[in-house]
C-alpha cells in the first residue's frame, strides 16, 4: 500500500471512529448517573481497591481516579481529531476538546442527576492535550519510517556493474 493511500484510508479510518466515539461519550456523559455509573462504575471500584491497600481516604482516592478518568475519557476525542484532520493545528483541537467539556459541563447544569465541575473541564482538556500529543507523535514517526522498496532487476544489474568497476 503506497503511503498515500494509506494515509487516506487512516484518515477515513479516524473519522469514521469519531462517530460512535462522540455517541459514547453522550451517553457516558448525559444518562442519570444512576445509568452512567453502571459505564463508569469501575472507577470507583477501583478507587475503593486502592484506598484500602494505602492509607488514603475513599473521598480523595474516588476524586483523583475520576480526574485520571476524565483525562483518559478525552484522549480518543485528541488522538482522532488530528488523524482524521492531520491539517488541524494544535490549538484548534484543543479549542474543540475544551468546547466539547464546556458544552458537556453545561448540559450537566440542567440534569437533576448531574453536577458540572471546572475540574472536568481541566481534566477533558488535558486529556485531548494527551491524545493531540499522542498522534502528533506517532504521524511524526510514521514519516520519518523509511519505506521498503523492493528491488528491481535494474537496481541489481547496476549494483553488480558498480562493484566490476570498483574491483
Amino acid at each position: 500500500m503506497s503511503p498515500r493511500s494509506h494515509r487516506m484510508w487512516t484518515t477515513l479510518a479516524a473519522r469514521i471512529l469519531l462517530i460512535p466515539y462522540l455517541i459514547a461519550l453522550g451517553l457516558i456523559v448525559w444518562l442519570p448517573a444512576s445509568e452512567a455509573s453502571k459505564a463508569t462504575g469501575i472507577v470507583f471500584a477501583f478507587a475503593r481497591w486502592v484506598s484500602e491497600l494505602t492509607s488514603l481516604d475513599r473521598t480523595t482516592s474516588a476524586t483523583v481516579f475520576e480526574f485520571l478518568a476524565n483525562i483518559v475519557l478525552f484522549v480518543p476525542l485528541g488522538l482522532l481529531l488530528v488523524i482524521a484532520f492531520s491539517r488541524a493545528e494544535t490549538w484548534g483541537v484543543l479549542l474543540i476538546g475544551y468546547s466539547v467539556s464546556a458544552t458537556i459541563e453545561l448540559m450537566q447544569t440542567v440534569l437533576p442527576s448531574r453536577y458540572p465541575t471546572l475540574s472536568d473541564v481541566l481534566a477533558n482538556t488535558l486529556g485531548t492535550a494527551i491524545g493531540c500529543l499522542l498522534a502528533r507523535v506517532l504521524m511524526w514517526r510514521h514519516r520519518r519510517r523509511p519505506t521498503r522498496v523492493r528491488p528491481s532487476a535494474a537496481t541489481f544489474d547496476e549494483t553488480a556493474a558498480s562493484q566490476r568497476g570498483a574491483s
